[in-house]
């Protein structure tokens, strides 16, 4: 069990909340942990599934007068239920409703009532650094930091069974493509691609699928939310920006899975990549999280130069899988800085101790950063 950074339990009392998340990330633990005055419901059991889409409104009449809180698993499965939930609402104000849910497809292309204004949406992402009480650099380029896997000793068979688990049960069984094959040589190439700007074209002529094809497939992976697209800061002047997204999957770990390597050691290309791809996933559920205005980007010029991550208009950040920064390293950062007024200009590493460059740039250990990110020993980087 490891204790979660966003408090279900706290949010729960002041709105009803849909809570969307990949497969395995905690959503039905975290539920169960409700404690006393919860009616659960789990719409992955078979007869509770058969029961409550033949009787929807079983679910009011099971209710006592000292249930508190209703959760309803894997909502996305019964969307009619959402209805009901409105009934339960409007006639009982002090009654919370917890919806999960792994996939947003279903919900949304069934024009499901969502109940806007009654309901709050949540997401709950993998395991963060200050869930696991430090980085765990190492471990986590390799085995991901999905709860069931990053402590497994079977790491490897977890997570070949888990892209199994994806394809069956979240693409085969709800029909979002009709050639699981296909789908399946498409995740591979994509993952090839994780951490890049998205060329449709590209995965299309590498897979021999239709265009149109490719891009139905990427949105069942956003929609899915084992992908994310971090979009481009455009808003400098002097350099124009590019205006293409980057792919991320959701879990470095999947990632190694779909391309069979799993000994990424320190230094050299791969591991800057899958380093990357950590601080990536630390800052999306951060911003996340602590409900932060401001939007997560990257940057790069169309003369190739790249930030990694802009978060607002202020904050520049760079990531470097190496131990000594160079001068060189930070050539983006001052082209960024020559149409931004940058609060701060970060260099995320290796290197054992703090420091700020000649150019003015903070270079920060990865664990000190993660540790500033969520707020341990500081204000944190988005307060």
């Amino acid at each position: 069990m490891y204790k979660r950074c966003l408090d279900l339990a706290s949010a729960l009392g002041k709105k009803s909340i849909l809570l969307l998340g990949p497969r395995q990330t905690g959503k039905s633990t975290l539920a169960r942990g409700l404690g006393a005055g919860t009616r659960y419901f789990d719409l992955s059991e078979t007869n509770t599934f058969r029961e409550l889409s033949a009787r929807p409104e079983s679910i009011r009449q099971s209710l006592s007068d000292s249930t508190r809180t209703v959760v309803i698993d894997e909502a996305q499965k019964l969307p009619e239920l959402f209805d009901e939930v409105q009934v339960l609402l409007d006639r009982n104000k002090s009654l919370r409703v917890l919806l999960t849910g792994s996939s947003a497809r279903k919900l949304r292309r069934s024009g499901v009532n969502l109940l806007p204004g009654r309901i709050w949406r949540k997401r709950l992402f993998p395991l963060v650094s200050a869930e696991l009480g430090g980085a765990r650099i190492d471990t986590r380029v390799c085995r991901g930091s999905l709860p069931g896997i990053i402590d497994s000793e079977e790491f490897k068979t977890e997570l070949k069974n888990y892209v199994g688990l994806y394809l069956e049960e979240e693409i085969r069984a709800e029909g979002l493509t009709r050639n699981v094959g296909n789908f399946n040589r498409f995740l591979t190439t994509a993952a090839l691609g994780n951490a890049e700007q998205v060329n449709y074209t590209n995965v299309s002529n590498d897979t021999g699928m239709p265009l149109n094809t490719v891009k139905g497939y990427y949105q069942i992976l956003y929609d899915t939310l084992v992908g994310y697209e971090l979009p481009p800061y455009r808003k400098t002047k002097t350099r124009k920006a590019v205006s293409t997204p980057k792919f991320y999957f959701f879990d470095i770990g999947v990632v190694n899975e779909l391309l069979g390597r799993f000994q990424i050691e320190r230094h050299g290309d791969l591991f800057g990549r899958a380093f990357e791809h950590l601080i990536f996933a630390e800052l999306k559920a951060a911003v996340d999280y602590f409900d932060s205005d401001r939007p997560l980007c990257y940057w790069r010029s169309q003369s190739q130069f790249e930030v990694d991550f802009v978060l607002g208009d202020d904050i520049a950040i760079e990531v470097k899988g190496k131990r000594v920064v160079t001068p060189r390293d930070e050539r983006s950062l001052a082209a960024l800085s020559d149409d931004l007024r940058l609060k701060r200009r970060i260099v995320v590493c290796l290197e054992p101790h703090r420091r700020r460059s000649e150019a003015g740039n903070e270079i920060i250990p990865a664990e000190e950063f993660l540790a500033e990110l969520w707020g341990r020993g500081g204000p944190g980087l988005l307060a």
